[in-house]
């Protein structure tokens, strides 16, 4: 089912040109036009949902699949040292397309375009127990 005013459908539907890399039933994968490193491909399921959090765990596991195949073809066009596979949901996480969708960013060095980092501390190991609990019951 497709969104009249989604971009990413208007793209699955052919009324907007992209730079095709992959396509079968379930999904289409394309150039992002930001190409944050070269490369830089997004996957998008055909079907509109808003992003993972609204998918079922099939339609999950088919998008995930062609994530895996189509990153390993990515990997091989680009040569690229390494690749981060990115989904933003909603838009405190940066989510700009409310159309669920995969970025399969290469990477070439460390100084390149993307730069992602995890702060480093001490573990709390008691809150974390807490929290694995209420994750686990929910």
């Amino acid at each position: 089912f497709m969104v009249d005013d989604c971009i990413f459908c208007k793209i699955i539907a052919g009324d907007i040109p992209s730079s095709k890399v992959y396509e079968d039933e379930e999904v289409i994968a394309f150039l992002d036009i930001s190409q944050v490193t070269p490369g830089h491909t997004l996957v998008v399921p055909k079907k509109h949902a808003r992003n993972l959090l609204e998918m079922d765990e099939m339609a999950t596991a088919q998008l995930f699949a062609r994530v895996s195949k189509v990153a390993k073809k990515v990997a091989t066009a680009t040569q690229a040292k390494g690749m981060n596979i990115i989904s933003n949901m909603e838009e405190v996480s940066g989510q700009t397309v409310f159309h669920t969708h995969i970025h399969i960013i290469p990477r070439y060095s460390d100084q390149d375009e993307l730069a992602i980092s995890f702060t480093e501390h001490e573990p709390n190991f008691d809150q974390l127990a807490v929290l694995a609990e209420k994750i686990q019951n929910s």
